[in-house]
């Protein structure tokens, strides 16, 4: 339960930041290096799902294991990521 509102609290200080350059910059202050590549990644896997390239494609592109991919494809059908292929179209 205090999970869920620390996350809220994130999205909603993500929500008020308007401009890419904040953005940015406040993620780089709040990940680390391998945080803030791993959610790129994610992203990015979300994209290519959405555009309806091969998982095993997307492998090759961004050098990360089918699972993940899957667990993203899954997301997308069934999970709280269905709205996300609206936001990224």
């Amino acid at each position: 339960m205090k999970q869920d509102m620390l996350i809220k609290e994130l999205a909603q200080t993500v929500v008020k930041i308007k401009d890419a350059q904040k953005a940015t910059a406040f993620l780089h202050a709040i990940l680390t290096p391998a945080e803030l590549e791993q959610i790129a990644q994610r992203l990015q896997i979300f994209r290519l799902l959405i555009k309806g390239v091969p998982q095993r494609e997307i492998s090759k592109q961004l050098g990360v294991s089918i699972g993940t991919i899957t667990h993203g494809s899954r997301e997308l059908k069934y999970g709280s990521a269905r709205e996300i292929e609206a936001i990224l179209k």
